[in-house]
Formats: structure tokens, C-alpha cells, sequence
């Protein structure tokens, strides 16, 4: 917090977002485990700040303006994880289903 030439307190935006241990360091809105990556992702597909915050009502507009301010200052770092996220959540989505597939040929044998 830091206070305005009127003596009120101001909300600093580094407080609107913080890194989360168990979201691998990630930066997520604060008092969430909803990280800027998923923010990123909704905003990508064309949703707002505002839709956003109204469907996930848990999220406060303004930390939900500052996932995207981060994303677009770090948009090559995060679209690299992104892209590592997404290329590791098809790896494991294969192996479960090569998984079931192998379980079933062995029930239906």
C-alpha cells in the first residue's frame, strides 16, 4: 500500500499479483492459485478483464487488468510456457489413454 498526495491509501499493483510456491513460482492473482498463464489463456481467446472477474467472481477486476499488463511485458516468457504447459498436458492426456486402451484390451481378452 502507498498513499495519495491526500493522505489515502493507494493499492500498489505489485500487490494485485504474487508468486505461488506450489504453482511452480508462477505469478497468480493475489489470495488465488489462479495464475496469469490461465488469465492469459482466457484473454487470448477473447474474453475481458470483465468477463473475466463475472465468471469467476473470486477474481477481482483489477488484479484481473494486471495478469494481462503482465502477460503483454513478458509475452515471449510466458508464451513459452504456455506453449510447454500445453505441449505437456497432451503428453499426459496420451499416456492416459494409452494407458485405459491397454487395461481394456486386458479385460476384453
Amino acid at each position: 500500500m502507498c498513499y495519495n498526495s491526500g493522505g489515502k491509501m493507494s493499492i500498489s499493483i505489485e500487490t494485485l499479483l504474487e508468486p505461488i510456491a506450489h504453482r511452480h513460482g508462477r505469478l497468480c492473482v493475489a489470495g488465488t492459485g489462479t495464475t496469469v498463464h490461465r488469465i492469459a489463456v482466457w484473454y487470448k481467446t477473447g474474453w475481458s478483464a470483465e468477463e473475466i472477474s463475472r465468471r469467476f467472481a473470486h477474481l477481482p477486476i483489477a488484479n484481473v487488468y494486471a495478469a494481462p499488463a503482465h502477460y503483454h511485458a513478458n509475452q515471449a516468457e510466458l508464451e513459452a510456457e504456455i506453449i510447454a504447459d500445453q505441449a505437456e498436458e497432451r503428453q499426459i492426456e496420451a499416456e492416459w489413454l494409452a494407458a485405459r486402451q491397454e487395461a481394456e484390451e486386458k479385460i476384453t481378452a
